[in-house]
Order: structure tokens, then C-alpha cells, then sequence
């Protein structure tokens, strides 16, 4: 009996967790940065504000959880991870920068959280990049740098710059138009263009280690 009522509370834990996130996220997209207060959360989420700190310890705490759950790169683990490796992650690396091309593209919301890391500070913001930077740095050391060896700074700044790219591309879409270079973004042929061109460019990367080396 006490298994089942602990069972029972676990599961109306998670539930309410998930009402809080998904209470943050349509915050965002209707009324923005500044719509996201303790009582507006638990508001939309139809549950006690005190609930907010049990679950999570505060706002910045739910706003962190939030953040992290929405990042694509903070998500690539477990079975994103293949367990060999034996191109240099070429294969891996271009598979991942296509999905973060779409998955951007698809989720609003995400967007949004990417304005507001460009217009605001925020614990939650800061702490978002730092993660980023620790899973991007377990792909150096473990994958790119042993291909890569004293190409690897240069093999960053390209990466930083296709990722940087992909976000921005995204973005502007959302906010500016669908044109970029000529390119329609929002068509099934125009993202294939951008994709064609990040295998593109990882191609002559990896293809440029295996010369020089």
C-alpha cells in the first residue's frame, strides 16, 4: 500500500513538472521574456505556485530545467551517441548539424530561448552555454582532436561557424523573411541547399586533415 501511494506521488510530481515546463514555454511564445513570474507560471499551469519551489527550488531553478530540456545540443547523448566512431565523427557531426538545422526550424519555442540568450542575462541563459560548451568539449577531446591532432583550432572555428550559422539562419527566417542569398528557407528544396552545403563543408574539412596529415 505505502509502495503504491509512493508510486502514485512520484507519478503526480512528474505531471505537475511537465504542467510547470509546458506552462513556461507558452508563456514565451504569447507574452515573451518578461511574462515569466512565479504566480503567471502557476497560472497557466493551473497549480499552486508553491508547488514550483517543492519540485524544482524556484523560478531560476524551473527556468534552468526549462532551458536545458528545449537546448538540442544539451540532448545529444545516449543513443544520438554512436558506440564506434571510426571517420573523425564525419558522419556523427554532419547527422547532428542537419537535426539542429530542423530542430530549430520546427520548435518555436527554442527560438525564443535563443532571442532571449542573445537580449538578456540570466543564470539560466549563462548556465545553458556552459553545458553547451562541456558537451561540445567532449566531442573534441574524445572524437574530432584524435583525427583532427594540430588541425583541431582550426576544425573549431569552422565548426562555430556552421553552427552559429544554422541558428542565425533560422532566426532570421523567423523574424526577417524567408529569403536568405536567394534561398527560401521555409521550402523543402531551400533547407536541402543549406544541408547540401553543410556536408559540403565538412567534407573538404575532413578530406583537408587527411592531406595535411
Amino acid at each position: 500500500m505505502k509502495e503504491e501511494k509512493n508510486t502514485t506521488s512520484l507519478r503526480n510530481k512528474e505531471e505537475s513538472k511537465k504542467k510547470f515546463l509546458r506552462a513556461v514555454g507558452q508563456i514565451i511564445t504569447t507574452k515573451g521574456f518578461s511574462g515569466l513570474k512565479v504566480n503567471h507560471i502557476a497560472a497557466k499551469a493551473k497549480l499552486d505556485k508553491k508547488l514550483i519551489y517543492r519540485y524544482f527550488g524556484g523560478l531560476n531553478q524551473l527556468l534552468d530545467e526549462y532551458v536545458q530540456q528545449q537546448d538540442f545540443w544539451s540532448n545529444v547523448k545516449g543513443n544520438k551517441v554512436p558506440e564506434t566512431i571510426d571517420d573523425g565523427g564525419k558522419t556523427f557531426v554532419t547527422k547532428m548539424l542537419t537535426e539542429q538545422f530542423d530542430y530549430v526550424f520546427q520548435n518555436k519555442e527554442f527560438q525564443k530561448v535563443l532571442l532571449w540568450r542573445l537580449s538578456e542575462e540570466r543564470p539560466s541563459l549563462q548556465k545553458l552555454a556552459e553545458e553547451q560548451e562541456k558537451s561540445g568539449e567532449m566531442l573534441f577531446e574524445h572524437i574530432i582532436a584524435p583525427h583532427f591532432g594540430e588541425l583541431t583550432n582550426l576544425y573549431r572555428g569552422i565548426a562555430a561557424i556552421i553552427v552559429a550559422g544554422l541558428y542565425y539562419l533560422n532566426l532570421s527566417t523567423e523574424v526577417n523573411g524567408t529569403i536568405f542569398c536567394g534561398i527560401d528557407l521555409t521550402s523543402e528544396t531551400g533547407r536541402n541547399q543549406i544541408k547540401d552545403a553543410i556536408k559540403f563543408m565538412l567534407e573538404k574539412t575532413y578530406n583537408e586533415a587527411q592531406i595535411t596529415r
